[in-house]
């Protein structure tokens, strides 16, 4: 989950090596454009502020982004190695303390609606955010459409995956870049309840603007909760025009209990 060359630990079972039962989800658990009640699921956000919202800070919540019934499911698939392509112990690279998984091929139906839903709302948002940064790329209106690109460039490898986290664990600041090919927003969710299953663990952002100190904003997260955060960089209108300012994220040290997180990245890995 780093803007790192190392290569992910391989999986002791490759591509293709999945166990044949999948695993039981319930449809309207995942499906993000399924509403479960007046104000869940994807449909039920309030995207124009949303977009005001990472204007402003680099940063939105998505709330009640997916059930708890979902959360459960995707929070217990992280023991089933078959449906993971690699793992990474965070202490073996200096990238903090806990562990995540990288999902393999084919990617869990719950991960594949939310990537396919999420992507067409935040794809106009990236193309304003590049053509206010004087950045030339632009992206298509449908995922598969940028996943096409994005391994014609020979990134193909899954980014999606699962953290956990535990007493003492952190995520040091980071930035998901995985190749030449970035889409410039993603997605954590939280698959656990802050104050009954962990305590601490506070999704953090910190923004570097020239010539000025950093920024740090503390993101407050429920389970199933989404927060929609740029990967890099994003732009900021000054008195005397736009800049860009750089990102990192992480997730402050555990205090107690487990913390599971999904992370949804757009682009794939090289």
């Amino acid at each position: 989950m780093k803007a790192h060359s190392l290569a992910p630990n391989p999986s002791p079972k490759g591509r293709g090596e999945r166990s044949a039962a999948a695993h039981p989800f319930s449809p309207r658990a995942f499906d993000p454009g399924v509403a479960r009640g007046p104000d869940e699921g994807q449909g039920a956000l309030d995207w124009p502020g949303i977009e005001r919202d990472l204007d402003a800070y680099g940063s939105a919540v998505a709330p009640k982004l997916i059930s708890r019934e979902a959360c459960r499911e995707l929070a217990g698939l992280y023991p089933d190695d078959a449906r993971f392509r690699s793992r990474i112990v965070m202490a073996a690279h200096g990238f903090g303390r806990g562990e995540y998984k990288y999902f393999a091929e084919p990617l869990p139906e719950p991960i594949q609606a939310l990537r396919r839903g999420l992507y067409p709302r935040l794809a106009p948002i990236a193309d304003k955010w590049n053509e206010a940064m004087g950045i030339a790329v632009r992206y298509p209106a449908e995922h598969d459409a940028y996943l096409a690109r994005c391994h014609a460039a020979g990134q193909t490898r899954p980014t999606p995956l699962l953290l956990r986290y535990g007493p003492g664990d952190y995520n040091c600041l980071h930035q998901d870049v995985y190749g030449e090919h970035l889409f410039p927003l993603q997605v954590a969710i939280l698959l656990c309840e802050p104050g009954r299953d962990f305590d601490g663990g506070e999704f953090v952002l910190t923004e570097q603007r020239p010539r000025m100190q950093s920024r740090a904003e503390v993101v407050s997260l429920k389970q199933g909760d989404g927060v929609i955060f740029a990967v890099r960089e994003r732009p900021v209108q000054g008195a005397r025009g736009t800049y860009r300012v750089n990102l990192r994220h992480g997730v402050s040290r555990i205090k107690s209990g487990e913390r599971f997180t999904l992370g949804i990245i757009f682009h794939d890995a090289a």
